[in-house]
C-alpha cells in the first residue's frame, strides 16, 4: 500500500508536561485507522498537526505530493451559518473549491444528502439538532471526497441510530481515514487498523493490523511479553547487583565494562518498569447497599407526557436486585425523563410508581450539573475536609485522588481548567461514595478513555442491586444489560433480548414492515433463523451473566473467610448471608442457562 503521510519523531507539550515524544507512523492508502488512548494522551492534538492547524514542538510530517485531506473537528461551526443557511447551502460551499463544475457540484451534493438521510435539502442549518449537525459534518468533509479524511470523535452527538448510519456510510467510503472515538463497537465494524497512544509504549504508541477485537488480542500478548521480558531483566539486574557488591575492581578493563553494562542494565530495567506501569486505569467500585428485597421499584400503567406529546406509555417495569436494563431510543425519546421517575424525583401523569420504603438510589447526571466548576477538585472531591469515607474507612483526599488519576498539582486547581474526561472522573469519585440499592445512570461513558471504560464495565456487572444505563456505548449496553427497553419518543416502547434484536427490529420498522422481532413458538418444522439467533443470544448473555455472578459468590466467599472478623459474629453472620445470596443466584443462572439449552437441542 503506498503511503499517504508519515510522521517522524513528532513531539508535543502542553505547558511543561509532554502529550508524545519521538512519535513516528505512517498512514497508507486503503488504511481505516482508529486512535486511541487515555485522556490526555494527545489524541486530538495529533490529528490538529496532521490537519496542519497546530504545529509540532519537534519532528516533522511528510505527505505525499498532492495529498488531499480533510478533517472534522469535534466540534461544528454552525452556530455562525447566516440567517437562512440552508443544509443544501452547507454542502455546496463545501464542494466550491475542489474543481468540479457546477452541475457535477449539485449532482454530488444532492446525492450526499440523501445518503446523510436529511428528507429536506432546504431545512436551515440553525435549527439542526446536534445529531443532525453532526451528520452535516461529516457529510461536509466526505462529499469533498479527500485522499484522507481525519475525524475527532464523530460519533459525538449521535444517538445509536445516527452512530448506525455512520457506521452504514463511513464503509462505503472509498478513501482512507483515521478516527478518533472512543466508541468500541464502531472500532469493531469500520476499522482495519488501531493505534494506541500510550506513554506505557516504548515507541509511544501501539499499533495493531485488524479490527478492534485483533487489537485487543495482539496487546494482550504484547503486555505478556513486556511483563515477561521485565521478569528476566529483573533477574539479571539482580544478579549484577549482587555482582557489584562484592566490590569488583573498576582498574580493570574488563571490570569497568562490565560495571557500566549493570549500569545499563539497571535504567533499562527503570525505563521499562516505566513503561508498564503507565497502564493503570481508573478503579471503580460503587458501594452497594444490603438489602435484599425483591421488588425495589414497580411501575403499572405508567405514561408521561412533555410539551403536548407522549413519550411512552403505558409501560409496566420491575426492577430487582441484579437486574440490569439498558434504554434505548433517540434523543428526546424520554430516556431522562423516565430515569428520573425512576429516581423519584418526577411523578408519572397516570398508573402508579412504587419505591420500597427507603430505598437508596444514587443517579450519575450526564449534564455534570453537580459540579461548581469554581470550585478546586480538592474541595470537589471531599469538600472542606481532608479524607472521604469509603466502604466505612477514611482515606485521606490525596490517596483518593491518585486513584482517580489526578496529579499533586491538580488539587488546588477549578474544576474549569479540567478536561472533559477529568470532570467526569470527578463525578464519578462522588458517585461512588453513595451507598445505593439501585443506580441511574445516565451517559456515564461521556469523555472516558478506554482504560477507564473497562473498568467501569466490570464495576456495573457486578454491582448487585439493580441498575439502569443510558448510554450511546453499544459495547458497554451490550455487556452490561441483561434486558433493554426502547422507548421510540411516540409513546411506543418494546423490551428486547439484546442489541441484535432491536437492531433487526429498527431496520424492519425503517422498511414499513412493522413487525418486531419477537420470540416466537417453535413451529413444527423446527426454528427459524431469527429464533435461533435470539436463543443463542440469550444463552451467550446467561453465561456472561454466570461468570458475573461466580465472581461475585467468589469475592463473598473472601469476605467471609478473613481471619480479621473470626470473633465478630454479627458480621460473620452478615457475610454469610452475602455468600448465601450469591450462591443462590449462581444456581438461578445455572438453571435458566439449563433450560435454553435444553430448549436449542430440542429444536
Amino acid at each position: 500500500m503506498a503511503i499517504l503521510l508519515s510522521c517522524q519523531d513528532l513531539t508535543k507539550s502542553f505547558g511543561s508536561r509532554p502529550l508524545f515524544e519521538g512519535l513516528s507512523f505512517g498512514l497508507s492508502d486503503g488504511e481505516r485507522t482508529g486512535l486511541i488512548g487515555p485522556n490526555g494522551a494527545g489524541k486530538s492534538t495529533l490529528l490538529k498537526i496532521l490537519a496542519g492547524q497546530e504545529t509540532p514542538d519537534g519532528g516533522s510530517i511528510t505527505p505525499r505530493r498532492g495529498l488531499r485531506l480533510g478533517y472534522l473537528a469535534q466540534q461544528d461551526r454552525f452556530e455562525a451559518a447566516p440567517q437562512g443557511w440552508s443544509v443544501r447551502d452547507e454542502v455546496l460551499k463545501a464542494l466550491e473549491d475542489t474543481g468540479l463544475e457546477t452541475h457535477e457540484a449539485e449532482r454530488r451534493a444532492d446525492g450526499g444528502i440523501s445518503a446523510a438521510g436529511f428528507t429536506d435539502p432546504a431545512q436551515q442549518v440553525n435549527v439542526l439538532s446536534g445529531g443532525w449537525r453532526k451528520r452535516l459534518a461529516i457529510l461536509s468533509q466526505t462529499v469533498r471526497e479527500p485522499d484522507l479524511l481525519l475525524l475527532d470523535e464523530p460519533t459525538n452527538h449521535l444517538d445509536i441510530e445516527g452512530v448506525l448510519w455512520l457506521e452504514r456510510f463511513i464503509t462505503e467510503l472509498k478513501f482512507s481515514f483515521l478516527v478518533v472515538t472512543h466508541d468500541r463497537a464502531f472500532l469493531e465494524r469500520v476499522t482495519n487498523r488501531v493505534i494506541e497512544l500510550n506513554k506505557r509504549y516504548p515507541e509511544g504508541h501501539f499499533s495493531s493490523a485488524g479490527n478492534y477485537s485483533r487489537f485487543l488480542e495482539n496487546r494482550e500478548a504484547f503486555f505478556e511479553s513486556q511483563a515477561s521480558l521485565e521478569g528476566s531483566l529483573r533477574n539479571v539486574v539482580r544478579t549484577e547487583i549482587a555482582w557489584l557488591r562484592r566490590g569488583a575492581r573498576a582498574r580493570m578493563t574488563k571490570q569497568k565494562a562490565h560495571i557500566e553494562r549493570a549500569g545499563e542494565l539497571i535504567e533499562e530495567l527503570s525505563e521499562l518498569e516505566y513503561h508498564n506501569a503507565q497502564g493503570r486505569a481508573v478503579s471503580i467500585d460503587f458501594t452497594a447497599g444490603d438489602r435484599q428485597a425483591n421488588r425495589l421499584i414497580r411501575a403499572v400503567k405508567i405514561e408521561k407526557s412533555m410539551g403536548g406529546r407522549k413519550l411512552f406509555g403505558p409501560l409496566d417495569l420491575t426492577l430487582g436486585p441484579g437486574e440490569k436494563l439498558g434504554l434505548l431510543g433517540g434523543n428526546g425519546s424520554g430516556k431522562t425523563t423516565l430515569l428520573k421517575m425512576l429516581a423519584g424525583q418526577l411523578a408519572p401523569d397516570s398508573g402508579t410508581l412504587k419505591l420500597a420504603d427507603g430505598l437508596r438510589v444514587a443517579v450519575f447526571d450526564q449534564h455534570r450539573a453537580r459540579l461548581n466548576l469554581d470550585h478546586t477538585l480538592k474541595r470537589a472531591l471531599c469538600g472542606n475536609g481532608e479524607f472521604v469515607t469509603y466502604k466505612g474507612a477514611n482515606i485521606h483526599v490525596r490517596k483518593w485522588a491518585t486513584r482517580f488519576l489526578f496529579r499533586a498539582e491538580q488539587m488546588e486547581m477549578p474544576l474549569r481548567m479540567l478536561s472533559g474526561g477529568e470532570q467526569a472522573r470527578v463525578l464519578i469519585a462522588g458517585f461512588m461514595l453513595e451507598p445505593a440499592d439501585v443506580l441511574l445512570l445516565d451517559e456515564p461513558t461521556n469523555d472516558l478513555d478506554l482504560q477507564s471504560l473497562e473498568v467501569l464495565e466490570n464495576s456495573m456487572q457486578e454491582f448487585p442491586g439493580a441498575l439502569v444505563l443510558v448510554t450511546h456505548d453499544r459495547y458497554l449496553l451490550e455487556r452490561v444489560s441483561r434486558r433493554l427497553l426502547a422507548l421510540d419518543g411516540r409513546g411506543n416502547t418494546e423490551f428486547f433480548a439484546d442489541l441484535a434484536q432491536w437492531e433487526n427490529w429498527t431496520l424492519e420498522q425503517q422498511a414499513g414492515t412493522g413487525t418486531a422481532v419477537k420470540p416466537a413458538p417453535a413451529a413444527a418444522q423446527g426454528p427459524s433463523a431469527k429464533e435461533s439467533r435470539e436463543l443463542k443470544a440469550a444463552v451467550r448473555k446467561l453465561e456472561s451473566e454466570m461468570q458475573t455472578a461466580e465472581r461475585q459468590a467468589e469475592k463473598a466467599r473472601l469476605a467471609l473467610e478473613d481471619p480479621a472478623i473470626a470473633t465478630d459474629s454479627g458480621e460473620l453472620a452478615g457475610r454469610q448471608k452475602k455468600l448465601d445470596a450469591a450462591l443462590a443466584r449462581v444456581e438461578d443462572l445455572f438453571a435458566r442457562w439449563s433450560e435454553l439449552h435444553e430448549a436449542g437441542e430440542k429444536k
